[in-house]
């Protein structure tokens, strides 16, 4: 470093204290010296999943409640704890098994034993459902067969034959059909059991921070991000609905979808069908997007051998809301690889846009977000979000991948859906580094 290089960065660096790590507090040492939970946790859960393994939706989420995690500036271990363990399909990469021994906790075989911790009645407090992960086969609608639906029924055999409920989390969307996903929703309602479900995008960080205020007016929206098409297609139909939910208290349904790919895409924006100015305002949020064209770049795309099949870029799907509000997903592959939101705003002269910001594994702390408002179930015994934002885009995304099979835009009798969307959204503010929750 020469002369003038030092004096002008010597000013800076004299305000840096030293500190010997030797005088450090225990907490100071809290990132790089974990703490073990010290008390008792005063509830227990149950952990039903497909695969847990390194870096899955099981690992990410269970491990917050197993290790606790960093809130407000301290290490922070939740009131509950895993007690039991049900993994579907073990493989030589599977964690859960030492996991469970290392931990102390029950590794199961079956829902039921999981559930009532071989007592033969339920014996936990709540239950967190992570179907995600896993060899599974894909259906002709592209849609990825995970069991949710079937270990939920599973759930609620052991909550029937004990006369008991417990709260119930269930990772992502409820069930790839529509059908089950409603009949999830009933069954809890029925039984009196609050049940939170949904994708970690609503409620991860926003680059700005903006809450669009309830019952404001949005003429038109849309969300941009990658693909592919059942897995990340709820990724941007679930941040989609939690913006537009707030438009209106009530009616949220959903009249008319349509799928489109390739160059009938960009000829739906040419004929106003979606806003060029809002997918502008997007694209300005990105902080991956692509040098020069996107639709020479979507080209030079081709989908990976993971997503069991073939797609081109780009991708659409076009949603026209019962109230008259429409919505667009765009999955430019090949031009960006995180996830943007803009509005048309009533009263706004500019768009309403933002960057819903995933911190990268192997932290993954957008499944940290999730886990906190799965945390606050357990805690409260209410779902601090509305089921039926995640019953309604699991309706969306299905009604689209029926629209591409069929080559045509269908209208969605049964998405009639009203529910009233929670004064604050609850997504993650600040910074990750001092993470405020």
């Amino acid at each position: 470093m020469n002369r003038r290089a030092f004096l002008t960065t010597a000013p800076a660096m004299a305000v840096i204290p030293a500190i010997s790590p030797s005088l450090a507090s225990a907490q100071d040492l809290s990132l790089s010296q974990p703490p073990k939970r010290s008390q008792p946790a005063k509830k227990h859960l149950a952990v039903i999943t497909t695969v847990y393994g390194y870096l899955s939706h099981a690992y990410h989420i269970a491990g917050r409640f197993i290790n606790g995690y960093q809130r407000n500036g301290q290490h922070h271990f939740p009131a509950s704890d895993i007690a039991s363990m049900c993994v579907e399909q073990i493989g030589p990469k599977d964690l859960s098994v030492g996991i469970a021994k290392t931990n102390g906790i029950r590794h199961c075989k079956t829902v039921e034993d999981a559930l009532t911790l071989g007592t033969g009645k339920l014996a936990v407090d709540g239950v967190l459902l992570i179907a995600e992960h896993g060899n599974y086969p894909y259906n002709p609608k592209g849609q990825k067969l995970y069991p949710r639906y079937e270990l939920f029924q599973q759930v609620v055999k052991v909550f029937a034959d004990s006369g008991r409920v417990v709260p119930v989390f269930n990772d992502k969307h409820l069930s790839y059909d529509r059908k089950k996903g409603f009949e999830m929703v009933a069954t809890a309602k029925k039984m009196g059991f609050p049940l939170l479900a949904g994708s970690s995008l609503p409620v991860t960080w926003r680059r700005p921070e903006i809450e669009i205020p309830l019952g404001k007016k949005i003429n038109e929206a849309m969300v941009v991000g990658p693909g592919e098409l059942e897995i990340y297609g709820i990724h941007q139909l679930e941040p989609l609905q939690a913006m537009v939910e707030r438009r209106t208290d009530g009616q949220q349904g959903v009249k008319r979808v349509e799928y489109l790919e390739g160059e009938a895409v960009w000829k739906a924006g040419d004929d106003k069908r979606w806003s060029w100015e809002l997918l502008e305002s997007c694209l300005g949020r990105s902080q991956s997007r692509n040098v020069g064209d996107p639709k020479e770049n979507c080209k030079h795309f081709t989908s990976p051998p993971a997503w069991g099949y073939s797609l081109p870029s780009p991708r659409a799907f076009l949603i026209e809301y019962r109230d008259g509000l429409k919505a667009t997903v765009l999955q430019l592959d090949g031009h960006v690889s995180d996830m943007t939101f803009a509005a048309h705003v009533d009263g706004e002269k500019k768009p309403a846009s933002t960057l819903f910001w995933l911190p990268p594994p192997p932290g993954a702390a957008f499944l940290e977000a999730l886990a906190i408002h799965a945390e606050t179930m357990m805690d409260t015994g209410k779902s601090p979000l509305p089921v039926e934002r995640t019953m309604l885009t699991g309706g969306i995304l299905d009604w689209v991948l029926e629209s591409r099979v069929q080559k045509k835009p269908l209208e969605t009798p049964d998405l009639d859906v009203t529910y009233s969307p929670p004064k604050d959204s609850g997504f993650m503010r600040g910074d990750y580094v001092t993470n405020p929750g």
